[in-house]
């Protein structure tokens, strides 16, 4: 089986594997089994094995959110 700490790399867009309630999101930071994850309503730091790649659709969410909050505030929001 892969190994979960391997995938979900800092920058990668993700959204949880068990439910949708968090969104899509953007790994910030690695910490072995951990990331660090900006989701579109708050960072939360995640298990890598309760993550899994975003889909497309989810992916553009994802990046429109952050060039609106980067446009908006100001900033380099797509850093990762």
């Amino acid at each position: 089986m892969d190994d979960p700490t391997q995938h979900h790399a800092q920058g990668a867009y993700v959204a949880h594997a068990h439910t949708d309630i968090y969104g899509p999101g953007k790994v910030l930071y690695v910490d072995g089994d951990f990331r660090r994850v900006r989701f579109t309503h708050f960072v939360a730091t995640i298990k890598a094995d309760d993550l899994r790649p975003a889909t497309p659709v989810e992916e553009h969410e994802m990046y429109t959110w952050l060039c609106r909050k980067a446009a908006r505030y100001g900033s380099d929001w797509m850093i990762p």
